[in-house]
C-alpha cells in the first residue's frame, strides 16, 4: 500500500447530504462529499466537499482545513467579521468556532479535518447535516 494518496475522483461516488433544516437560514442547499482518507481511530479524514448554493448555521468542535477550488463562499463568525472565500484560498476553522457558512456560487473544498476523539459517530453524519464533532462525540 502506498503512503501517497492523490486527490483523484475517478471512480468514487460522492456522499450526499444537506445541512439539518433547522440550520438553514437561506436557500436549499445541497452537499457532495468525496472522503478519500481516513486514519485508523476515526479521528482524521481528506477529501473533497461541495455545496449549491444557500446559507446555513455552522459550529466547529475540531479543526478543520480547507482549501478552495471553485465558487464563492461567505463564512461568518458569530459576532464577528465575514470573509469571502473563493479559488485559491486557504484557511483553518479553529474548534469553537460559530457561525455561518453562505454559498454565493457552488463551491468545492479539499479539506482535513481533525476530531479530538471518535465514539460512535459515523463520518457521513457530519457532512449530511453539517454536524459538530461534538455531537458525535456525545452519541
Amino acid at each position: 500500500m502506498s503512503r501517497f494518496l492523490d486527490f483523484d475522483l475517478t471512480g468514487i461516488e460522492p456522499e450526499e447530504g444537506a445541512p439539518l433544516p433547522e440550520r438553514v437560514l437561506s436557500g436549499d442547499p445541497k452537499f457532495r462529499t468525496w472522503n478519500l482518507e481516513e486514519n485508523a481511530d476515526g479521528t482524521l479524514f481528506a477529501g473533497i466537499w461541495e455545496s449549491t448554493p444557500g446559507k446555513w448555521r455552522i459550529e466547529y468542535d475540531e479543526w478543520e482545513f480547507c482549501h478552495i477550488l471553485s465558487g464563492r463562499s461567505i463564512v461568518s463568525e458569530e459576532g464577528g467579521a465575514s470573509r469571502e472565500v473563493k479559488a485559491g484560498d486557504s484557511f483553518v476553522i479553529r474548534p469553537g468556532f460559530k457561525g455561518s457558512w453562505d454559498v454565493l456560487e457552488t463551491t468545492r473544498k479539499e479539506y482535513v479535518i481533525k476530531l479530538w476523539q471518535r465514539k460512535g459517530c459515523e463520518f457521513r453524519s457530519l457532512f449530511d447535516s453539517r454536524l459538530t464533532a461534538a455531537h458525535c462525540l456525545a452519541t
